[in-house]
């Protein structure tokens, strides 16, 4: 790749992998390896690749090259370029469909707890307000959401910032100095407080674990799945954004309902992941992955973002069955060995 030297005197594809990595290693921006960034160079596209961590971008070689003219062909012809494409992630249709040079596209938790809300748009309507910013009703990833930015823009072909519905959050720029400035003017607005969770029983669940297979969790803000009640409340009652529903590995919301401590430990039901203990806390399947770990901890982080009285938009059951076995690890690019159930 051509080294186009920036304003700074440093070369753009520096510059893009030290954003890409403090982008990667903040939790409330991007969980294991979903997310990703683009950056386009003479008449090529190079795309963080499926599957890899965006953390990893300083010691990884985690970018693929893609042919502008061959993915917009895949586009034309209605094709996924994520399906042609080796390594190309599902979301490569998207960082096409842009047509500035840098794309940043994140599954930012500030961001997805107004996504996920029935009256997302009228509350960012003034935070975002000189933006210039739209909202996109929710749609599944790969070209269905290449389609949907597409017309977007035929409507309004300045836009930089797209708020997507159950989702996330796309952001472009010509360089990458300017897409930095726009995520952290974005940061600032979107930001909400977290509500505070009492701390897990670390007895109890300790006592569960002694003579079953459940393990307590590294990470603690997990926990608040089980000891927040509003939490529990929003997650029991619907599906959010799609890596919830495939990290509930075909259970649904059955995986999301909390279980009162007495309940029997030795009980599997499917292997499951993960479980949320009432009032106690959450404990892990001995198998979990760093990315599961990751996406549970996202998924706290996001319910202790809404109130209890906000107004919750879940995924229907047409949208969840649109998550189809053979793209759900495209979706979420779940890697280092972690294991979708």
């Amino acid at each position: 790749m051509r080294k186009e030297i920036s304003s700074d005197g440093r070369p753009q594809f520096q510059q893009l992998m030290e954003l890409t990595a403090r982008v990667g290693s903040d939790p409330l921006l991007t969980q294991a390896s979903t997310g990703n960034i683009s950056i386009k160079v003479d008449g090529e596209m190079w795309i963080k690749a499926s599957g890899r961590w965006m953390a990893a971008a300083l010691r990884d070689d985690i970018f693929v090259p893609l042919d502008l003219r061959d993915v917009d062909r895949c586009l034309r012809a209605g094709i996924n370029p994520a399906e042609r494409f080796a390594g190309a992630s599902i979301e490569t249709g998207v960082h096409a469909t842009m047509p500035q040079r840098v794309v940043l596209h994140l599954h930012c938790v500030n961001t997805i707890a107004w996504a996920v809300r029935a009256d997302g748009f009228s509350q960012l309507q003034t935070r975002l307000q000189g933006l210039r910013w739209q909202w996109l009703p929710y749609l599944p990833s790969g070209l269905p959401l290449a389609r949907g930015i597409g017309e977007a823009l035929k409507r309004s072909p300045g836009t930089d910032v797209f708020v997507l519905a159950n989702h996330g959050l796309v952001i472009a720029a010509e360089d990458v100095q300017s897409i930095g400035n726009l995520l952290a003017e974005l940061r600032r607005r979107l930001n909400i407080s977290r509500r505070f969770a009492h701390p897990a029983d670390y007895t109890l669940l300790a006592e569960i674990g002694r003579n079953s297979q459940w393990l307590l969790p590294d990470n603690d803000e997990i926990h608040a799945l089980g000891t927040d009640l509003i939490s529990r409340k929003i997650i029991s009652e619907g599906i959010l954004f799609p890596c919830q529903a495939i990290f509930s590995g075909g259970r649904g919301l059955q995986a999301f309902q909390p279980v009162s401590y007495g309940w029997p430990p030795e009980h599997r039901d499917g292997n499951p992941a993960f479980l949320i203990v009432e009032k106690c806390g959450v404990l892990v399947n001995p198998d979990i992955g760093p990315a599961e770990l990751a996406i549970l901890s996202g998924l706290a982080n996001v319910v202790q973002r809404l109130s209890a009285s906000a107004p919750i938009r879940y995924l229907t059951e047409v949208e969840i069955a649109e998550l189809a076995p053979q793209s759900v690890r495209s979706y979420c690019e779940l890697a280092n060995g972690a294991s979708v159930r």
